[in-house]
């Protein structure tokens, strides 16, 4: 019995150590790829290239309800944390190992920003970790509001429409002023999924992630009152 119970202790530290060994692997390999993507393109050229697109949204551009809607429904601590959202992320996690699968991401506006500017095609482990690090970077260096802004001009709507001002005129023909609350709510929820919610062949699909978007905001709304 007693060889047996030490025959399952090494086996345990055994597998601990290579969950550790791997875990250590996937930084090491995140760091490296956070400092190559940089150091090929800074921040700040990026940011300035979407700054500089002639749609381009300046914040006090943006309808304050899409800017409520999107930080309702992508991520409601957005004011509150610096880039990571350790509640959302644990939550996410808790969620797949319920459902067996790795569906939740648990990413903050600012990481999706991230890796839409970086990252978005990279498939490894590894990419999570840069992501966060540029994040980080987007946290330290530039102000909320800002890291909003960029992240709704840049998201992809779908029907080859990236950013908010090239989704309204693309969708209703319509300067982003002139979006009704209803249209405002319909935009909000493409951001999550774009192939399956854009309006050109999902647009039932995208009044269902509507009704989601409409019970965060006023879920949202409830807790800044």
């Amino acid at each position: 019995m007693k060889r047996l119970f030490k025959f399952i202790k090494t086996i345990i530290v055994v597998v601990i150590l290579l969950a550790l060994i791997f875990v250590g692997y996937i930084c090491y390999d995140g760091y490296n790829l956070y400092k190559s993507s940089i150091a090929k393109t800074p921040l700040s050229d990026l940011i300035d290239v979407i700054k500089q697109r002639e749609d381009y949204l300046e914040f006090e551009e943006i309808p304050e309800l899409f800017v409520k809607a999107i930080v309702a429904v992508e991520d409601h601590r957005f004011y509150e944390h610096n880039g990571f959202d350790v509640i959302s992320f644990t939550r996410a996690m808790v969620k797949n190992a319920e459902d067996k699968n790795l569906s939740q991401g648990g990413s903050t506006i600012t990481q999706q920003l991230a890796k839409n500017m970086y990252f978005s095609f990279e498939k490894k482990f590894s990419r999570k970790i840069a992501e966060l690090l540029v994040a980080f970077d987007l946290e330290k260096n530039y102000e909320k509001n800002e890291i909003i802004a960029l992240y709704i001009n840049s998201v992809y709507f779908g029907d080859g429409y990236y950013g908010l001002n090239a989704a309204s005129h693309g969708y209703f023909n319509k300067e982003v002023n002139e979006l009704t609350d209803d249209e405002i709510t319909l935009l909000a929820g493409i951001p999550n999924a774009p192939s399956a919610y854009a309006l050109s062949k999902h647009e039932d699909l995208a009044r269902k992630r509507q009704e989601i978007v409409i019970e965060c905001l006023k879920s949202f709304s409830e807790d800044l009152e």
